[in-house]
């Protein structure tokens, strides 16, 4: 059967442990296109091209093009779906922070973690016949906190049936950034101060021993001995707000002559002491969060982004909720910590 006879339904988004794409898929797989002129897209994707609807550019189709036909309707949620996932994906610094991705299929997750005294960081020689030191692994005592972050999509089938999907993708992709910026700050929120499992980041002062220095100031040896707290993690990755982020862009040390060509031509900030710098507006002032992106955080997420489908292929757009569920723990407390300037 080619994508052109696909019989297209509602039930296809109710398919247990499958998204609407991969039902799609299984029915019309990719691999059946290799060496043709539609080599490279989805079943999603030739779908669109079946009816003839142009999802981007100056010669977009009108959203009214989806309800042409009761097959092509129940196209519009997932359409929905992946151009709000586009604005989660545009300026998003989670897989720069996350150490570990995790999809599950219910409302519940219990995330294990390392039981390791200082002794136990250290492969020691073992003698014949004597035991092997061991590390435990344990699962946490809390679970961890899953959040439904979305919105609501509030406009009248009239109002959208003859806007551009061009305009009208760039509406999604601003639901899509507004929902990430939720999630980041979920994961900033249980960086510093953990996730319910008695396991918030170390906090160091400038000023304060071991942090040299006087408050309200940071420089190069107040950052290297926030660096040196780290062992045995390595500080590679730093999350700050912009008022931290314009005092790190001014220490001299750091003022390397292609570090600023770079920042000046192209936007991309320098590496302070080797560590990735992620400028974060859920970061309160005055506070700088470092951490080994290898072993900090983990994102949890119940499936993908979940769009209410019968209302969308119904024409029913009053209320249409864009939503999705995720949560983030801690992995290696000792592998995040956070620095009050």
């Amino acid at each position: 059967m080619g994508y052109e006879n696909l019989k297209l339904e509602k039930g296809m988004y109710r398919q247990e442990g499958q998204s609407f794409t991969q039902v799609l898929e299984a029915l019309d797989p990719s691999e059946n296109y290799r060496g043709t002129a539609l080599e490279g897209t989805d079943a999603f994707q030739r779908q669109l091209k079946r009816f003839g609807i142009r999802a981007k550019g100056p010669g977009s189709s009108t959203v009214e093009k989806f309800f042409r036909t009761t097959d092509s309707a129940v196209l519009f949620p997932e359409y929905v779906s992946r151009t709000v996932r586009i604005g989660m994906e545009e300026n998003n610094i989670l897989p720069g922070i996350t150490a570990a991705s995790t999809v599950i299929d219910s409302m519940d997750y219990r995330s294990i973690y390392s039981v390791a005294e200082e002794e136990d960081k250290q492969l020691c020689s073992v003698a014949e016949g004597t035991a092997i030191p061991a590390t435990q692994v344990k699962s946490k005592e809390n679970l961890v906190q899953l959040h439904k972050r979305g919105r609501m999509l509030v406009a009248s089938y009239e109002a959208l049936r003859l806007q551009r999907l061009d305009l009208f993708g760039v509406m999604l992709q601003q639901i899509g950034s507004y929902i990430q910026k939720t999630l980041l700050a979920d994961a900033v929120e249980v960086l510093v101060n953990g996730d319910g499992n008695d396991n918030p980041a170390d906090a160091f002062s400038v000023g304060t021993e071991p942090i040299s220095g006087t408050a309200g100031t940071l420089g190069y040896d107040q950052l290297v001995e926030f660096w040196a707290q780290f062992d045995p993690y390595t500080m590679n990755t730093i999350l700050c707000g912009g008022d931290l982020m314009t005092q790190l862009l001014k220490i001299e040390e750091l003022q390397n002559p292609l570090t600023g060509l770079n920042f000046q031509g192209t936007g991309t900030l320098g590496t302070p002491l080797g560590a990735q710098l992620y400028r974060c507006s859920s970061v309160e002032e005055g506070m700088l969060i470092g951490l080994d992106k290898r072993y900090a955080l983990e994102q949890v997420s119940a499936g993908e982004v979940l769009v209410e489908y019968d209302k969308l292929i119904d024409r029913q757009l009053e209320r249409a909720a864009i939503t999705c569920i995720t949560g983030f723990d801690k992995i290696c407390a000792d592998a995040v910590k956070v620095l009050y300037v």
